[in-house]
């Protein structure tokens, strides 16, 4: 059985999601792993997901609990803030995942790279499984395919250009404006993409890690040090946080002394600023949860395009697994019936090309027939048929074939990571 356990900003309020994005995949992954087959777990700003493969009906209790441990949450603080999706409904939430139909802004691009280095991920921990491997690369195949065949994509806006947006009716020059950008992941470089796109050329960067000077070389941009970043940081007309920091990057202290409006956008989870900066006169604060409430609609009819498309690769996936899982039992079936073909032939040599067409011909409906069964759910019937009429055990094919199909701990090149893995939209 495939299952998923989600939180997200559709089930969770922000506070909670703020806490369960925190501890990451890696620290999540070593909890689920010992009770499941297998486990890729999606952690984003504005999701956190655990896709497994599990033999248990109870897994999806001990993965929300695993979930909630992990961010340090209490059981009644947790209460509430997931659902649980299986077998079918979990590919196909995964493939609108991927698609950016489940994202704060429909249809933007940055989850489809953080579904693919979760799966990159999982690999490196040696978690994943032949369907999980299948899923989370159709997962991939599909949001391609909907970029491709759709304006979903094309409409799509990232995080750092929404929040931008919404600052623009308030700002009368943009060429004039002073920037305080913390943070130098590849969210940073989009943000200095975004700005100088509006005409911004007074751009300072600071890194809490010291790689400010080093980024600010690569992008032509100023940078400061931690002895004059309050000095900076009043100076600013805008700051822009995005920083994977567990505790804040700005507080009131930061810009204290300020004698002049100021913007503040906080594109991190958790929180790059401290709730009280807000109320400070003067200071505008912007965060996650406030772009969130003015993301807008993206085009109905794309929109509905691109769901159509995900149910439909969704049904491929499921109807491709249910089929598979008959393949052992046919194989079996058919190395007994040819075992026999041969022996017949051994006395009968000069029959042989009869004798092999007859049980070509004898052996096309059963196995038609059998994947039929396993796509409705059935291979269990199929499994109990082949032993009665031809006393064949084929269990032990079945689970050679699972084990043989467990894939190499091997990983493909990782995905840069904007913010909090790679994006602060999914």
């Amino acid at each position: 059985m495939l299952l998923c356990v989600t939180a997200s900003h559709k089930t969770a309020p922000f506070d909670v999601l703020e806490q369960l994005s925190a501890p990451g995949a890696d620290k999540i992954t070593p909890l689920i792993a010992p009770s499941v087959d297998g486990v890729v777990v999606l952690s984003t700003c504005n999701r956190i997901e655990a896709y497994v493969e599990t033999d248990s009906d109870d897994t999806a209790l001990v993965i929300a609990d695993a979930m909630r441990a992990a961010s340090g949450l209490s059981p009644e603080e947790f209460a509430g803030s997931y659902t649980v999706k299986t077998d079918g409904k979990a590919a196909e939430h995964l493939f609108a995942v991927a698609a950016g139909l489940e994202s704060v802004v429909i249809g933007e691009g940055e989850i489809g790279g953080q579904v693919r280095r979760a799966l990159t991920d999982a690999r490196q921990l040696g978690t994943t499984t032949s369907d999980l491997e299948r899923m989370f690369q159709r997962a991939t195949e599909t949001q391609k395919a909907i970029k491709n065949a759709t304006a979903l994509g094309r409409a799509g806006r990232s995080l750092v250009r929404l929040a931008l947006e919404l600052t623009d009716s308030r700002l009368a020059d943009w060429t004039t404006q002073r920037v305080l950008l913390m943070g130098t992941g590849m969210y940073a470089a989009a943000t200095i993409a975004a700005l100088r796109e509006r005409g911004v050329t007074d751009i300072t960067v600071f890194s809490a890690s010291g790689r400010g000077a080093k980024f600010g070389e690569k992008y032509g941009i100023a940078h400061t040090t931690r002895a004059n970043l309050v000095e900076t940081a009043i100076r600013s007309d805008i700051i822009i946080t995005c920083t994977t920091s567990e505790e804040p990057v700005v507080t009131p202290a930061t810009v204290a002394g300020l004698d002049k409006p100021l913007f503040v956008i906080d594109l991190g989870l958790p929180r790059n600023v401290d709730p009280a900066v807000g109320e400070l006169p003067g200071v505008t604060l912007l965060d996650l949860e406030t772009i969130r409430l003015h993301a807008p609609l993206e085009e109905l009819q794309a929109t509905d395009a691109a769901r159509q498309m995900v149910k439909d690769a969704a049904a491929r996936f499921t109807d491709g697994r249910r089929g598979r899982s008959a393949q052992p039992a046919i194989v079996a079936l058919r190395q007994h019936v040819f075992g026999l073909l041969e022996a017949e032939i051994g006395r009968r040599p000069e029959a042989e090309a009869a004798l092999r067409h007859l049980v070509g011909t004898l052996l096309h409906t059963p196995t038609v027939r059998a994947a039929d069964y396993a796509r409705q759910g059935r291979a269990d019937e199929v499994f109990a048929a082949i032993d009665t009429l031809f006393g064949v055990d084929v269990r032990p094919a079945v689970e050679a074939a699972e084990a043989a199909a467990q894939p190499p701990a091997e990983s493909e090149p990782a995905a840069s990571c904007p913010v909090t893995g790679a994006a602060a939209l999914g």
